[in-house]
């Protein structure tokens, strides 16, 4: 048995522990992408030693949640890949305004920029006053961050040119306080959002939504895990609701592809079927 085989059998060991002590389940992550990120995080706090890892995250809660922290990718920024928001205005907008309240969710949060960008565009569009949004994570240091709503101003200049790009109709200054080095979002963009832990591998549908928003976390799961999280999208869906992946991401070859149409395949934008059955449920 190579080195490479022996340390797999750590990362299995180590996530089954994960399993059994916490309840987060990581057997279906992407196996490189568990090892990339389980293998830094051994280099710097156990000499590289992955086995080690085990017994400390089982005793250790603190030392856990920064396994955690390392395994969540909290990497984003708003408007990101501003021809998405440009086409949900253009496509998703027009069905959003049929319904007198609004179910938006934007799955997999992180530290909450998308949901910022959401809810900006939302107001824009005269639709924030009967919207709901809801953000979620399993990462609670990044749902900490995101309810803050504060971000470093060295970000706005980025976060600026995404908006312009975006479509938007204000100036984004509006839309933040800025003071010293950070610039805090202003407190109005989070009167309808609800932010809450909701673990896509774990957690099943808690609500009818109109649009969901989940971009560039599937692409970390293998393909039994992604047609699970899928037929959760496809379940959670208002009959015309849609759904927003990442730009590294599809479903054609998902079991549950016949539950959506593609509307934009550039910006990974599908539409929940009008008719037909929903996903069955599995968990």
């Amino acid at each position: 048995m190579n080195t490479h085989d022996i340390q797999q059998i750590e990362i299995d060991l180590l996530v089954q522990a994960i399993y059994r002590r916490y309840g987060h389940d990581f057997r279906g992550y992407s196996k490189a992408h568990l090892k990339r990120r389980i293998q830094q995080f051994a280099s710097i706090k156990a000499n590289g030693c992955i086995a080690d890892l085990i017994p400390r995250v089982l005793r250790d809660e603190p030392f856990f949640e920064m396994l955690l922290r390392e395994i969540s990718i909290t990497v984003t920024q708003m408007f990101r890949d501003p021809f998405v928001f440009q086409s949900i205005r253009r496509h998703a907008i027009p069905f959003l305004r049929t319904f007198p309240f609004l179910r938006i969710w934007v799955a997999g949060c992180a530290t909450g920029e998308e949901a910022y960008s959401l809810a900006i565009l939302l107001k824009e569009e005269g639709l924030y006053a009967r919207s709901t949004l809801f953000a979620t994570d399993f990462n609670d240091a990044a749902l900490a961050k995101a309810r803050n709503g504060i971000y470093s101003l060295e970000r706005i200049a980025g976060f600026t040119r995404n908006y312009q790009q975006a479509g938007g109709t204000g100036s984004f200054s509006e839309y933040y306080h800025a003071k010293y080095d950070s610039a805090a979002m202003a407190s109005a963009l989070r009167e309808n959002m609800v932010f809450a832990n909701h673990n896509l591998v774990t957690d099943w549908v808690f609500s009818e939504m109109h649009l969901v928003l989940c971009r560039n976390v599937l692409i970390y799961f293998n393909q039994e895990l992604q047609d699970r999280v899928l037929g959760l999208f496809c379940n959670t869906l208002a009959r015309g609701g849609f759904l927003c992946l990442g730009s590294s991401e599809d479903i054609s070859f998902s079991a549950v592809r016949e539950c959506f149409k593609p509307i934009d395949d550039k910006a990974r934008i599908f539409q929940r079927a009008a008719h037909g059955a929903a996903a069955p449920a599995s968990g």
